[in-house]
Formats: C-alpha cells, sequence, structure tokens
C-alpha cells in the first residue's frame, strides 16, 4: 500500500468502479491529494474525539480524472478533478450525524467545503466555494438547500 498520510492510500483515493477508465493521480496533483488526505485526518481524529472511538473513514470518491467525472455525471468545476475532494462515510455514523457534528468546526478542521449528499455520503472539499452559501450544504433529488438538512 502506498499511504498519502497515516490512514488514506493512493489507492483508495484513485479507486473507481470504472475499470476501462485510468484514474491514475497526476504528478502535479500529489500536493492537492496530501492536503485533501491531511483535512481528512483531522476530521478522523475529531470524530474518533466527539464519539469516544476510533472512527475510520471510508471515501467512496477522491480523484477524478475529467473522463471518470464525466461519466459519473458530476460538475465540469468539481473539486474531485483537482484532486482537492472526498465522498466518504464514516463508521458507525450516518452521513447525516457526521455532517451536524463537522457543521461547527469547519473552519477549525480547514474544510472548504461541506456537503450531505442525498442522505448516502459526505462531501468534503479543501477549497471553499466561490458563493459562501455554497460552503455547507445538503442536496437531494429535489434540489440543494443551504445548511445540512435530515433527508
Amino acid at each position: 500500500m502506498n499511504y498519502i498520510t497515516p490512514h488514506f492510500t493512493m489507492e483508495e483515493f484513485v479507486a473507481t468502479n470504472h475499470r476501462n477508465i485510468d484514474n491514475s493521480l497526476p504528478l502535479e496533483l500529489y500536493g492537492n491529494a496530501m492536503q485533501t488526505c491531511e483535512m481528512m485526518e483531522r476530521i478522523r481524529t475529531y470524530l474518533s474525539k466527539v464519539v469516544g472511538r476510533d472512527t475510520p473513514i471510508n471515501p467512496s470518491s477522491a480523484y477524478r480524472c475529467a473522463q471518470l467525472n464525466k461519466a459519473v455525471g458530476s460538475s465540469d468545476t468539481s473539486d474531485h478533478l483537482k484532486a482537492l475532494a472526498m465522498d466518504w462515510n464514516a463508521q458507525g455514523l450516518t452521513p447525516f450525524e457526521v455532517c451536524r457534528l463537522l457543521e461547527p468546526v469547519v473552519n477549525e478542521l480547514g474544510i472548504g467545503q461541506l456537503i450531505h449528499e442525498y442522505g448516502r455520503w459526505v462531501h468534503t472539499g479543501v477549497s471553499r466555494p466561490a458563493k459562501a452559501v455554497n460552503r455547507i450544504i445538503t442536496i437531494t433529488n429535489a434540489g440543494t438547500d443551504v445548511g445540512i438538512k435530515y433527508v
């Protein structure tokens, strides 16, 4: 295993179910991947502290090359293209619980964007969106709401 930080590997950072797409991380984005994984280490440490037990994070999507990003239907401006975001779940917590725990400490943990997506996963990004109202949001099939909402 090729670890980027103590709990996150390069293999999981570039993992995809689209086997016909080469999603290798370009060398020039390695620093961004490191920033993202360092943010995720802070998140893991914080969650483990507040819930009183080790809380592993299971990434589902981090870096996406343009071809993969298009294949999954994501935006052309997604931070995943720059290796600056991760979609994930935390062991033993729902995405809603995670987002509610993180919402008050986004600045402290260096989270640029926090999204509760479809009630199924958490998206965290290093960079802040251009519009402040897009910083902490909930996305559902019905649309996008400011803040963390239960879905």
